[in-house]
C-alpha cells in the first residue's frame, strides 16, 4: 500500500477539489488536513514528509467526500477565519464572508474618529464575527449584540469567550432591537451595525448548493425583494442613535439605491453613502445622524 505523506495528501486533495469546483481548493485542503492532524496550517509545510496513519486517512477520506458534495469546509472543521481572527462556526449561523470585512473596517475607522467609550449595537450578530472583530480592534467599544436565534448566540458566546471579550460584548436574544432595554442596557448608541438577511426570493432559488443546502435560510432570506429587514431597521434605528452617530449596513450587490431610499424616508439621517466592494458590487451603506 502506497505511503501517504502530508505533501502527497495536500496535492491530491487540492487537485480533487479543483476538479470538483470547490472554492479556494488549496486552502480547503489545508484546512481539512490541519483539522484531521491537529496541526496549524504552517506546520503542514514544516512536516511535509510526515506519513499519515490509516485512521487519520479514513477521517480525511470522509471529509473530502463531503466537501466534494458541496458541504462547506468551515462547517466540516467547525471553524473559520474572519478579519484575521479564528472563529468557531456551526450550521446554526452563516459563514462569515470576506466581503463583510469591509463593513468591519469602516466601523473601526468611524469609531477611531471619536473619543471616550463608544457604545455599539450589532444586530443579527450570528456567529458574533462583527462584534468580536470590532471589540478586538477598538478597545474603547462596548457592544450589545442581538440575534433571534438561540443556537447562533451560543456560537457567538463561544467566540466572545475565545477572544476574552465577555466584559465588553453583551449578547441578547431577540428580534433586532426588541431585547435592548433603553436606559437600562444603554442610553443610545454611537454606532449601529448589521449584516442582515438580504437575499430575495428569486436570488434564493439561484444560490449555490453549498449555500442553499447548508447555511441557515433564516440568515439569508429576507422576503420577496430581500428588503424586509432593512425596512424594519430603517424605521427604528433613529430612536437608538445619538446625534452624530452612524448606522452601517451590509447590502446585496444591487440594493444600494433601494436601501438609500428607505433611509431617506426615515428622515433622521443627514448623510448617506453607498460603497462598493472589491468586486465593484454595492456592499456597505453608511448613514449618519445630524450632530
Amino acid at each position: 500500500m502506497a505511503e501517504w505523506t502530508i505533501q502527497k495528501l495536500l496535492n491530491w486533495t487540492t487537485e480533487h477539489f479543483t476538479e470538483k469546483g470547490i472554492d479556494s481548493p488549496r486552502l480547503s485542503a489545508e484546512l481539512l488536513l490541519s483539522h484531521i492532524l491537529e496541526l496549524k496550517r504552517i506546520e503542514l509545510y514544516t512536516q511535509y514528509d510526515k506519513s499519515v496513519a490509516k485512521p487519520q486517512l479514513d477521517k480525511l477520506h470522509d471529509l473530502v467526500k463531503r466537501a466534494g458534495q458541496s458541504e462547506p469546509v468551515a462547517y466540516l472543521v467547525g471553524k473559520t477565519e474572519f478579519y484575521s481572527l479564528e472563529l468557531d462556526i456551526t450550521q446554526d449561523c452563516l459563514i462569515p464572508r470576506p466581503e463583510t470585512e469591509l463593513l468591519v473596517e469602516r466601523a473601526i475607522e468611524f469609531l477611531r474618529t471619536r473619543s471616550d467609550k463608544q457604545f455599539v449595537c450589532d444586530l443579527c450578530t450570528g456567529s458574533g464575527c462583527i462584534a468580536v472583530a470590532i471589540a478586538k480592534n477598538y478597545p474603547a467599544a462596548n457592544i450589545i449584540a442581538t440575534d433571534i436565534c438561540d443556537a447562533a448566540l451560543s456560537v457567538a458566546e463561544c467566540n466572545v469567550e475565545k477572544h476574552q471579550l465577555k466584559e465588553r460584548i453583551k449578547l441578547l436574544c431577540g428580534d433586532l432591537f426588541d431585547p435592548v432595554i433603553p436606559q437600562l442596557d444603554v442610553g443610545k448608541f454611537d454606532l449601529i451595525i448589521c449584516n442582515p438577511p438580504y437575499v430575495s426570493a428569486v436570488e434564493f432559488e439561484k444560490l449555490d448548493k453549498n449555500v442553499k443546502d447548508y447555511e441557515p435560510k433564516s440568515a439569508l432570506y429576507a422576503g420577496t425583494d430581500g428588503l424586509d429587514i432593512y425596512r424594519r431597521i430603517c424605521k427604528k434605528a433613529g430612536d437608538f442613535l445619538k446625534p452624530g452617530a452612524a448606522l452601517m449596513l451590509e447590502i446585496g450587490y444591487a440594493q444600494g439605491q433601494a436601501v438609500k431610499e428607505l433611509l431617506e424616508e426615515a428622515q433622521c439621517f443627514e448623510k448617506i453613502i453607498i460603497e462598493k466592494d472589491f468586486h465593484n458590487n454595492d456592499r456597505v451603506v453608511t448613514a449618519k445622524t445630524s450632530k
